[in-house]
């Protein structure tokens, strides 16, 4: 894909005068192709343009206030829309006749079972309505960036785009790798976006010095590595994912020159992977020879910094004050403004002076923060971490914009940040549009996705339905938020006109009110005030453990706190102050991270997830009550995503019911039970033929659609009903529920890239999931079995019954086909086996159950 990258950010006064005519040259002959990306994400037959109107008045009124249409709308054609629809509210007719018909007929062999089933079932489809109501209208939004560079790319090599701040977050260099990090940080620094309206901020929640001097190495890279991307239109700009394309496209001219520029680069990324991998064993090194240089014996081991002075975080001896989780707060300016001139130089870095004379070679700036921690204060998680990185850029850039990442994401498309900036400018609802989200995509997935990690069923479907009523919700990475959302002011028709900042609300930092003052008036400088030592004292104070005491961070400031997932209750908080969200779909992706292919880290995942959604719905922040201006539709998917876990119980008391084939005699929950498989047939069959609607217009494909099946069932035997039993203990004991952080390590082997995939760990959670497997496993068994012994006294009605029965077993298993896989562990990657020892196990246990038959016959006669 051409990238203009070298235009970004050529302000004036920059002293870059010869670099004017190639970034012109650049911006006049990227338009095309970004029209042409723009075409293609929008492309297939099921979509049709829904802004035509709205261009037409635009083009002829030139607009309201000057800016552009920069977003494209497209609606599902009415074709695939009409029975889409018609058959969602046909399948609702069907499930209110068939609760008719079950309460007409309440004869069952078992009334409690009979009773709990129609509970049951009742919350099956009311969870379906909740799933399904919201997804009426579904819209794509697609950035128009030839748009953008017209009104934002300026003739003379300037240019009007805001500031945007972007934010990563770790929480230690063990679970997370250092390398992973530092890729997302430099795909950050190379974006295609004004090198002097952006700035990267990371927080390290551990406080460690070796993430502090990898960001040091890693701006020193970044002098070669950015340059190089801007002049050669690399992506992706991440540099282990682009030395790992077997054959790199090349767009540009210079072939041989890139050759030998890509050959220099990939040499100088060796050596800097080099030294981030002995950074640990420098620093240790280092700090011995300084500790015993220190008259004190006694005094514990303090951790040096290069330039001799002691770390302020966290120590390799860890004691009071300087050990993990009890640091001092820590803000350092690695890389400065570029405009200020204090970015290292290209020779200074790397030695090689690589031919960079019409790229632009300046960094944004770069900002390391470790917040400070205290064992007398709640850190609140992430949450804590992200509104400490809220305050210090407040301080530093205040940019108009904010995106944030988790350290395991990339920029994958270098446009992305110019993306969402087309929705944020766009005339229509820019101003409204709190926050845009993109898609979650993940590299590291095995082809097959046993575990369901794309889940495309939510983020290509879902979210597109959410788009078309107030916007979707916030999914925790990937989002570009508008700062003033962020700090919990109304959107501009609900605003009133003098808003004062206050300590009360804000905290007691002038500094940072004033920037809070700042960002109202709509001030887009990013320039920072000088860096003294009063300056880096405000700093450090607002990253302080007890500055959000007694002020409005965390609840109505902020991302929000007392929470599992603090996502989607800051995209509610916002939802319902009457701000709206957009979803933006880029045809070449915009980022990408790194998913748990394991099996237990997938399902601790979705504990967290699912236990921090029921944690919601127990909250103040109730879908049911909260949010006085959220739409009545996008309240009820928030209402689906708080309570979709209970599903699961009912799930997991059908899934076990086969235990009824041990029983002698036969056990009907609902008579007569031929019809009433009929009605769940025609039900279920009814739901398939929704999601194949859906599917169609999503653009995904059944496999997509059949692992999102399979793994929510996996999903409610184990992780689903263990988010409930917390919730349940939370209810009772008043306890905080408490989370593992998944980690985002896997098994090192160098020869098969999915071997974690193969590594089954056991925990408890897994127990229900094994149990329903194998009473499911018997059931087929024991109906073989009682075949053999029944055949000539079974009627034709019993033998059809028995049929019945088997395909719900079947499909149970079906469903559990990935765990069955994952309990195999590195045998599983010859899944044929499983096809060999399924049937094996049925003619064993059918061969016990017709022994023991023939046995107990003998001894008690029938």
């Amino acid at each position: 894909m051409a990238s203009p990258a070298s235009g970004a950010g050529a302000g004036e006064g920059n002293g870059n005068a010869s670099l004017i005519n190639p970034l012109l040259v650049s911006r006049i002959s990227s338009i095309g192709a970004d029209r042409k990306a723009a075409a293609g994400v929008a492309k297939g037959k099921y979509w049709a343009a829904a802004d035509k109107a709205e261009r037409r008045a635009a083009k002829e009124n030139g607009g309201e206030d000057g800016r552009p249409l920069l977003y494209r709308s497209y609606k599902v054609k009415g074709a695939l829309l009409h029975p889409y629809r018609a058959l969602i509210i046909a399948h609702l007719i069907a499930v209110l006749l068939f609760f008719v018909w079950r309460i007409r007929h309440n004869n069952s062999d078992i009334m409690w079972f009979w009773t709990l089933s129609v509970v049951g079932d009742g919350w099956f489809g009311f969870s379906w309505l909740l799933n399904q109501l919201p997804k009426f209208n579904p819209v794509k939004t697609i950035p128009d960036l030839a748009a953008l560079r017209q009104y934002c790319d300026l003739p003379d090599g300037s240019s009007r785009l805001p500031g945007i701040d972007v934010f990563v977050t770790t929480a230690d260099p063990i679970d997370e790798p250092v390398l992973s990090t530092m890729n997302s940080i430099l795909s950050i620094l190379a974006a295609d976006y004004p090198a002097d309206r952006s700035a990267c901020y990371l927080s390290d929640d551990s406080g460690s010095l070796i993430l502090y001097e990898a960001l040091v190495e890693t701006a020193k890279f970044a002098t070669l590595w950015v340059p190089f991307c801007r002049k050669h239109s690399i992506e992706p700009r991440a540099p282990e994912k682009y030395f790992e394309l077997e054959a790199p496209s090349y767009t540009g001219s210079a072939l041989e020159e890139f050759k030998n520029d890509s050959r220099i680069v990939h040499l100088e990324y060796d050596e800097f992977k080099t030294r981030l991998e002995t950074l640990p064993d420098n620093i240790r090194k280092r700090s011995d020879v300084y500790n015993s240089m220190k008259p004190d014996q006694e005094a514990p081991n303090a951790t040096w910094m290069a330039n001799g002075t002691q770390w302020p975080g966290t120590w390799i001896e860890p004691i009071e004050n300087h050990r993990k989780g009890h640091h001092a707060g820590i803000v350092k300016v690695v890389l400065d403004h570029p405009i200020r001139r204090h970015n290292l130089s290209l020779k200074d870095s790397t030695g090689n002076n690589l031919n960079f004379g019409c790229t632009d070679v300046r960094l944004p700036m770069l900002v390391y923060v470790s917040r400070e921690k205290n064992p007398s204060y709640d850190h609140n998680k992430k949450a804590g971490a992200l509104n400490a990185q809220l305050r210090a850029s407040a301080l530093l850039s205040n940019a108009q914009f904010i995106i944030n990442f988790d350290c395991d994401h990339y920029i994958n498309n270098s446009l992305a940040l110019r993306a969402a900036i087309c929705f944020m400018l766009d005339q229509r609802e820019g101003d409204n549009t709190a926050f845009v989200q993109f898609p979650q995509r993940f590299d590291n997935v095995d082809p097959k996705d046993r575990y369901g990690n794309h889940n495309r069923l939510f983020f290509d479907a879902t979210m597109l339905a959410l788009n078309g009523l107030q916007g979707p919700s916030y999914l925790g990475t990937g989002c570009m938020f508008r700062r003033l959302a962020l700090y919990g002011i109304d959107p501009p028709h609900w605003r009133p006109e003098n808003i004062t900042p206050t300590a009360s609300k804000f905290g007691n930092s002038i500094l940072l009110l004033e920037s809070v003052s700042e960002a109202l008036n709509q001030d887009r400088s990013t320039t920072p005030p000088p860096l003294n030592d009063i300056f880096v004292d405000e700093m450090e104070m607002v990253v302080s453990a007890s500055f959000d005491k007694g002020t409005d961070w965390g609840k109505g400031v902020g991302y929000i706190y007392y929470i599992a997932t603090e996502d989607i209750v800051t995209g509610f908080r916002i939802h319902g102050q009457g701000w709206r969200s957009m979803y933006c779909t880029m045809e070449h992706d915009a980022f990408y991270g790194t998913a748990p292919i394991n099996l237990t880290e997938r399902l601790h995942q979705i504990v967290r997830w699912s236990g921090g959604s029921l944690e919601m719905f127990f909250s103040h922040n109730n879908p049911l009550i909260a949010g006085c201006r959220i739409q009545s539709l996008q309240r009820v998917s928030y209402l689906n995503m708080t309570i979709y876990p209970v599903t699961s119980l009912f799930l997991l008391i059908y899934a076990v019911s086969p235990v009824m084939w041990l029983i002698p005699d036969e056990v009907y929950i609902q008579r007569p039970f031929t019809r009433y498989v009929v009605y769940l047939l025609v039900i279920i069959l009814m739901i398939h033929m929704i999601g194949w609607l859906e599917i169609t217009w999503a653009g995904i494909t059944w496999l997509d659609y059949w692992r999102n099946e399979q793994f929510f069932m996996i999903g409610s035997t184990s992780a689903y009903p263990t988010a409930v039993l917390h919730m349940v203990v939370n209810l009772l004991t008043k306890k905080g529920i408490q989370f593992r952080v998944t980690s985002k390590q896997t098994t090192a082997d160098n020869n098969d890239k999915f071997a974690d995939l193969y590594e089954m760990r056991w925990i408890p959670m897994l127990i229900p999931s094994v149990i329903v497997l194998i009473a499911n496993i018997d059931a087929v068994g024991v109906a073989i079995g009682k075949t053999v012994v029944y055949m000539g006294v079974w009627t034709t009605a019993q033998k059809r019954h028995a049929a019945m029965g088997l395909i719900f077993n079947m499909w149970v298993m079906f469903l559990l086909y990935p765990f069955a896989l994952a309990i195999m562990g590195r045998w599983a990657k010859r899944p044929i086996i499983l096809a060999v020892l399924l049937p094996v196990a049925f003619v064993i246990i059918a061969l016990v159950y017709v022994m023991t038959h023939i046995l107990l016959a003998n001894i008690i006669p029938f």
